[in-house]
């Protein structure tokens, strides 16, 4: 099985449109999920640090930096799980974990939370792959901007241009970059944008004034097409 996208995509060219049009600071990041050792793509260095996933993201937002990642470099237990890389904690499926950090009431607000978060299938990830997207050597499966809210706006009406509608985001404070901008926009195929949570906010760079967003790689053609006439349209600010 050949693990890539049939569509000839034209990654450097939508990064230097959403680079220049929403005034990105870093990188819009593509996102491999590995199924098999035999996907690992092909002159990808491993990353030798063990951090988590949303510092990761950071490192290709910022530094630029191309590596694939295995569940042994990945320090999060609930990222990883999220992502599919390993099974779920049994204090994080209890709800104790959460329980313990003060986030919720009780222990069944953490239960039925951490019921509802999305997440691929356990160790049906081999490892995750991350680079900027102007430089991705390998077919991301999804693509994620950490940016302003303004510039999110342009996104969601850019999502919406063709078709119209309304968009539904799915979140819950915890897990951001991994479950809700990562695991869930694989899963469904939909972009999702989340607030981004407080590990991710206190490790990864997320600003006080940016969120997340994670687009399925299948649609960042549609997307970077309407962006300039959403920016460029009369009503526009």
């Amino acid at each position: 099985m050949q693990d890539a996208i049939r569509t000839k995509i034209d990654y450097p060219e939508i990064s230097r449109i959403m680079k220049e049009l929403l005034h990105l600071e870093g990188s819009p990041v593509a996102i491999k999920f590995i199924t098999g050792k035999e996907h690992l793509p092909e002159g990808v260095p491993a990353l030798e640090e063990k951090i988590t996933h949303c510092q990761m993201v950071n490192l290709a937002r910022k530094e630029g930096r191309t590596f694939y990642t295995l569940s042994e470099n990945h320090a999060c237990m609930g990222g990883s799980w999220a992502l599919g890389l390993r099974e779920i904690t049994p204090t994080l499926k209890s709800g104790e974990f959460y329980y313990k950090l003060g986030k919720y009431d009780s222990w069944a607000a953490c239960k039925r939370t951490i019921l509802n978060i999305p997440h691929v299938e356990s160790n049906a990830t081999y490892g995750m792959a991350y680079a900027p997207l102007e430089k991705v050597p390998f077919d991301p499966t999804i693509v994620l901007l950490v940016t302003k809210p303004k510039a999110m706006l342009k996104l969601a009406q850019s999502n919406l241009y063709r078709i119209g509608g309304r968009i539904t985001c799915n979140f819950a404070g915890i897990q951001s970059v991994c479950a809700d901008a990562s695991a869930q926009v694989y899963l469904t195929g939909k972009i999702n944008f989340s607030l981004g949570c407080d590990g991710s906010r206190k490790y990864s760079g997320i600003e006080e004034g940016e969120m997340v967003m994670g687009i399925p790689a299948e649609m960042l053609q549609e997307i970077a097409d309407a962006l300039p006439v959403v920016c460029g349209a009369p009503g526009s600010s």
